[in-house]
C-alpha cells in the first residue's frame, strides 16, 4: 500500500536581528503535520528571495521594494548607538543624533535604518556589512547605529549601545508573494497577528453551524416554552378542547 505523500514545508525567510521562535512555535502547535523551513537572508536581497520563490514568506526590514508582495507591519524597533565600554557616551542612559555630531557614525551597505540625513562625521569608505562595522566599532574606528536587536546579535563584550531618542525606528514585517497567498500562507499571517485557534481565518475554525428552516426554528420556539400544538388539538382561551367532539 502506498503511503501518502509528506506534505511540502512551509519555507520562512528572516533577516539578521529578527527572532522568529516564538511563532515558529505556536506554528508547531497548530499544524505539526507541516514541517516549518527557517532561512536567513540580508536585508537587502530579502525581497528578491520571496519573489524568486525561495521563501513562501518572510519577516524583512522597511523600506523594501513591494512590487509583487504583500507586506503587513508587525512592530517596530528602537535604535541604539553601538560604542566601546569606555566610551563617553555610556555615561547617559540615551543620547540624541545632535549628541553625535563629533562622532565617525559608520554606514554599512546593509544599513537597517532609513536615514534622511545621515549623522556624525563620515566614515573613509562604507563597510561591507554590520558585522563589518561592529569590528570597526571595537577597533576605534568609529560608532555605528542600529536596531537594537541587531546591537544583541553582535554582542561583544567590548562593546556596548544606548538609545538614541531621535533616531529612525526600524520597522520589521512579513511579506509575501502577492499571487501565492496560499492558506498555509493565511495561517501565519493568523498567527503573527495573534488570532487563535479557533479563529474564523485559521484551518482549525469550528464549521459554521448549519441555518435552520422556519420549521425548526418553530418547533426550537414550542420547545423552549414547554408546549406543543397540534393542527387537530388546540386548547382555547377558556381551556376547552376545539376542534373535536364533546362528551355525550
Amino acid at each position: 500500500m502506498t503511503e501518502p505523500a509528506a506534505p511540502a514545508p512551509f519555507r520562512l525567510a528572516y533577516v539578521p536581528g529578527v527572532t522568529p521562535s516564538k511563532w515558529v512555535r505556536i506554528w508547531k502547535e497548530r499544524l505539526p503535520e507541516v514541517p516549518l523551513e527557517l532561512t536567513t537572508t540580508t536585508a537587502t536581497e530579502a525581497a528578491a528571495v520571496l519573489r524568486d520563490g525561495a521563501a513562501d514568506a518572510g519577516l524583512v526590514r522597511l523600506p523594501v521594494d513591494r512590487t509583487g508582495l504583500s507586506v503587513i507591519a508587525l512592530y517596530s524597533e528602537t535604535p541604539v548607538v553601538v560604542v566601546p565600554k569606555d566610551h563617553l557616551v555610556t555615561a547617559a542612559d540615551a543620547v540624541t543624533v545632535a549628541d553625535l555630531a563629533a562622532e565617525v557614525v559608520l554606514h554599512p551597505l546593509d544599513d537597517a535604518l532609513d536615514w534622511e540625513t545621515l549623522p556624525g562625521l563620515p566614515a573613509a569608505q562604507r563597510p561591507d556589512t554590520t558585522a563589518d562595522a561592529i569590528e570597526l566599532v571595537a577597533a576605534g574606528i568609529g560608532v555605528l547605529v542600529v536596531p537594537q536587536s541587531l546591537a544583541r546579535l553582535h554582542h561583544r563584550k567590548d562593546l556596548t549601545y544606548r538609545t538614541v531618542t531621535d533616531a529612525p525606528e526600524s520597522p520589521v514585517a512579513l511579506a509575501w508573494p502577492e499571487d501565492a497567498t496560499t492558506e498555509l500562507v493565511e495561517e501565519f499571517v493568523g498567527i503573527v497577528r495573534g488570532r487563535t485557534a479557533n479563529s474564523s481565518r485559521g484551518r482549525g475554525a469550528d464549521e459554521p453551524a448549519p441555518k435552520r428552516t422556519a420549521a425548526q426554528k418553530t418547533a426550537a420556539k414550542q420547545a423552549r416554552a414547554g408546549r406543543s400544538v397540534t393542527p387537530d388539538r388546540r386548547t382555547s382561551k377558556s381551556g376547552k378542547r376545539s376542534g373535536g367532539r364533546g362528551r355525550r
